[in-house]
């Protein structure tokens, strides 16, 4: 019985599993297409959304190629149930990794639901980025297969008949009402013994009660509770739990154009996304995973204030270096594919800011922070003293040179406000006065060359004409208050000139100054920012309703990737991407209550800005 022809999945058509150490991605057809092992940022194992089957998957389906299917999480678990009907009967298939284990595993379990349904097995295992193709053997017990290539093994236990065909392992057989087939996949050095043997059954539910217990945790319960928690789990899901570092997304080199080079690895921690996943947490009720990011912050950025970067590895590693694979075609042919980012090496003024506002943040909401940490914090402000006024690459990591972004400024001014703050309100020690003065120049100096008087708004570099969505947060970080008059000017352009059928891009592509060729979707985490502003200006109906505009973009179970685009209706980029569901989660919270995250990072000291500027 030959398995059934599957065609390359949408990125929309993915769902999420993990264990807090790793992930994959289970598409509608009952395949997995990716999976690196055993962290995020390890060579995959299953390489097939990047390829073709040959670079490593594994299905399992009815022969039926016409299943009628439909798929859910199992409530408030990352416990993926998908269910597919066919003319002789229906299947769940039950996709989860479970939490906990030295080793991770990876179980599918198949339940018959009525009638008899003929099923097909296709196993394509294929180790670093599928250049490596593994030695399978039989396990002595008979109870499975080990496939093992270099340091990595893979054992793969089934009360069903696997053999190979082809530099694959398939089975056929058939499943029956009342009938469990378990699959359990683990991991393990390929110099020890196999790992061993898991009960199905019981990892199921201990794996469903772990989620169910942390998802009751969450404390959000506005009118979007489904959307948020789904975007909380999401974010646990990309958590490293060995470290708190949480990525970007699990994936890589999904593009953010389809066909093109604006493909990136993002399976790394970004200080950008630091306060937005500080407050989302907080503001949900989950201090102990704002407390273990906050850690993480302190320990990757703890050295020289000269060399903090923009991004670090899962455990603080700042080593990223950027490679090419050319043995994969990418996805839809989607080139090149790209290991580690260069991006790392850039230099970016905004996360100076990024890092003082989460840290502010973390000592109002009352986290544990090491006495050392203002020290550390001290000496970034006078490193940030020297260089605040130099070119920078941005915050969307341009390739096309050093510029003098308005945006970063911003954020350099955010980080001597908020230094400021912390000796005002928490008795911090440090020289006030000078730090205000210079605050109060950043100030000015964005107000009086970041804005364009003939055009009425804010640009993207000092002295360019170009705009840029991340003005958008020029409010929500309380640099201006949201009813300034420069900050509706640039809201009423960024409406006229980067929204797109209703969604907003980040910068327009054409200009060509990016380093890159043109063409790109919309960015989600901005059209949530616009969102954010509407709501904020008192425009309360266009803001929900954006806002409900964005939520039907999630996928059948609730997940975003970094970008759609709208003329062909599908998500694009990394996926599901953290900084989307972030942007998510501090939306409904800003459209729920008038004390949200929002009027937590701006303050009372917009308003003073304001006047001081005017």
């Amino acid at each position: 019985m030959p398995a059934p022809e599957t065609t390359a999945s949408r990125i929309e058509d993915y769902a999420l599993i993990g264990d807090c150490n790793t992930a994959a991605l289970v598409a509608r057809t009952g395949s997995i297409d990716w999976l690196c092992w055993p962290r995020f940022d390890s060579d995959s194992v299953f390489a097939a959304l990047l390829g073709t089957p040959e670079h490593g998957r594994w299905l399992i389906a009815p022969a039926d190629p016409d299943a009628r299917i439909s798929r859910r999480y199992r409530d408030g678990s990352m416990v993926l149930e998908t269910v597919f009907e066919t003319a002789e009967g229906c299947v769940a298939l039950i996709d989860f990794m479970p939490v906990g284990h030295r080793n991770s595993s990876l179980i599918r379990i198949l339940e018959g639901r009525h009638g008899r349904v003929p099923i097909c097995v296709e196993l394509v295992l294929r180790f670093d980025y599928a250049a490596a193709i593994p030695w399978v053997t039989q396990l002595a017990d008979g109870s499975g297969i080990s496939a093992i290539a270099g340091p990595n093994m893979v054992v793969l236990r089934a009360p069903v008949a696997l053999h190979g065909e082809d530099l694959r392992t398939v089975a056929e057989f058939e499943v029956a009402e009342g009938q469990s087939v378990p699959f359990v996949m683990r991991h393990g050095p390929s110099h020890l013994p196999p790992p061993a043997p898991l009960d199905a059954t019981a990892e199921l539910g201990a794996t469903e009660t772990y989620w169910r217990q942390w998802s009751g945790r969450g404390t959000y319960a506005g009118p979007w509770r489904d959307a948020v928690g789904r975007s909380l789990l999401t974010l646990k899901a990309l958590t490293y739990a060995p470290t708190g570092g949480i990525v970007a997304a699990p994936t890589t080199s999904l593009p953010e154009q389809l066909g093109g080079p604006r493909n990136w690895d993002y399976r790394f921690c970004w200080l950008r996304d630091a306060t937005l996943t500080l407050l989302a947490l907080m503001e949900a009720g989950y201090y102990e995973e704002a407390q273990v990011w906050r850690d993480w912050l302190h320990r990757s950025v703890a050295g020289s204030p000269d060399q903090i970067q923009i991004m670090y590895g899962i455990a603080g590693e700042r080593r990223l270096t950027e490679w090419v694979v050319p043995w994969l075609p990418g996805y839809a042919g989607s080139r090149p594919v790209r290991i580690g980012n260069a991006a790392s090496d850039q230099v970016q003024l905004d996360v100076y800011g990024e890092l003082m506002d989460a840290l502010y943040h973390a000592r109002e909401g009352g986290l544990e922070v090491p006495a050392s940490t203002w020290a550390m914090q001290t000496v970034m402000i006078e490193h940030l003293a020297e260089i605040w006024d130099k070119p920078d690459e941005g915050m969307w990591e341009m390739r096309g040179g050093r510029r003098q972004f308005t945006f970063s400024k911003v954020m350099a001014w955010v980080a001597l406000d908020r230094a400021v703050r912390g000796i005002e309100r928490h008795g911090m020690e440090g020289p006030a006065d000078r730090w205000r003065l210079l605050r109060d120049d950043i100030h000015a100096t964005v107000c009086r060359q970041g804005f364009d008087r003939d055009r009425n708004s804010f640009v993207q570099a000092f002295g360019e004409g170009e705009l840029d969505a991340s003005l958008l947060m020029i409010p929500l970080v309380g640099f201006l208050p949201p009813e300034d008059a420069r900050v509706r000017s640039t809201i009423a352009a960024i409406e006229r000139e980067l929204v797109v059928d209703g969604f907003v891009l980040r910068y327009r592509t054409e200009a060509g100054k990016d380093g890159l060729p043109p063409g790109e979707g919309a960015f989600l985490a901005c059209s949530f920012w616009l969102a954010d502003n509407l709501a904020l200006q008192g425009r309360e109906g266009e803001a929900r309703e954006l806002f409900e505009r964005l939520l039907g973009l999630r996928n059948d179970v609730g997940l975003l990737a970094e970008e759609f685009d709208p003329r062909a209706r599908r998500q694009l980029g990394n996926f599901p991407q953290a900084f989307s569901h972030l942007a998510l989660i501090g939306a409904a919270m800003n459209l729920r209550e008038r004390r949200a995250p929002a009027d937590e990072r701006g303050g009372a000291q917009a308003e003073e800005r304001s006047e001081a500027s005017g």
